[in-house]
């Protein structure tokens, strides 16, 4: 069974549904509230788990009620949770969200206090098992060190990337991985129009990584590290119920692709069938490939 380590945020995630997104001063009833275990890569790590990888999870727990709901989540997903950091204080991060069931779209505010994961910590991680880590694009300064102690101590374990949001030095995290998977809001900053530009405007920046952006409806592109371009249509399911977690859902698709040998055309279209199937379901409990 392959290994697969994920670095990055878990949250709490305090989900309300109304039957379509309000405007701005207007008072509208909500037809559900849900709290749920989120996150970046803790949602891509429960993908994965579901589809017989062995997972773990490296990120920041707080010794409360808050940290215990999310550990406890990801312990039921048969995610190791080992590597955490735990503090004594503090509140996990919350991420408040308006699902539209007129649409199945998601609107996101975050808040975090927490520290970042330390590289101090990630440096007692025995890396030697491992198949996979995947990064979640935040802290960069952190993530260079660790990309570097990867490179150094075990080269032949691959690492992909997830570039969600335009941050300060970002790109120079990009030749230091072998994936990399974009999102359609690092597009937007750049003022790029489509995935297949924004991937051809970013490749010699990172010649030896293979390339990979999702923009929702409009389905994904894929650029291989030889040059060769790939598109995909969405997979849009019967009724979009849920959008959120569909981006980390594509990425585990990725993931899991890679781990399985497929080439770069079929990967790209299992991670657009596995976001497609998360749109027509509420959560990610019981997601099909």
């Amino acid at each position: 069974m392959a290994a697969v380590l994920g670095i990055g945020n878990a949250t709490l995630d305090i989900i309300h549904q109304v039957d379509c997104y309000p405007g701005e001063n207007e008072e509208v009833r909500c037809n559900s509230r849900i709290l749920r275990r989120g996150g970046n890569v803790a949602n891509t790590l429960v993908v994965l788990s579901q589809l017989g990888l062995s997972c773990r999870w490296a990120g920041m727990l707080v010794d409360n009620a808050e940290g215990d709901l999310v550990a406890d989540d990801l312990s039921r997903h048969g995610i190791d949770i080992s590597a955490s950091e735990c503090l004594g204080s503090g509140s996990m991060p919350v991420s408040s969200v308006v699902i539209s069931k007129q649409t199945g779209s998601r609107t996101i505010t975050h808040f975090r206090d927490l520290p970042e994961y330390s590289f101090s910590a990630f440096s007692a991680i025995d890396l030697e098992p491992l198949d996979w880590l995947h990064f979640e694009g935040r802290n960069v300064a952190g993530i260079r060190q660790m990309l570097k102690r990867v490179r150094e101590i075990s080269p032949g374990v691959r690492c992909s990337l997830e570039i969600e949001k335009p941050r300060d030095g970002i790109e120079s995290l990009f030749p230091l991985t072998d994936v990399l998977m974009f999102s359609r809001n690092y597009a937007d900053a750049r003022g790029v129009a489509d995935p297949l530009a924004l991937l051809q405007s970013v490749h010699a920046d990172c010649s030896g990584a293979d390339l990979f952006c999702a923009w929702g409806d409009a389905g994904a592109a894929a650029l291989g590290r030889d040059g060769r371009e790939y598109l995909h249509p969405a997979v849009t399911p019967a009724r979009v119920v849920d959008t959120l977690g569909a981006g980390d859902t594509f990425n585990a698709g990725i993931i899991s692709g890679y781990l399985d040998a497929l080439n770069i055309e079929a990967i790209l279209a299992r991670a657009c069938r596995l976001a497609g199937n998360k749109c027509g379901q509420s959560g990610l409990d019981g997601l099909i490939l």
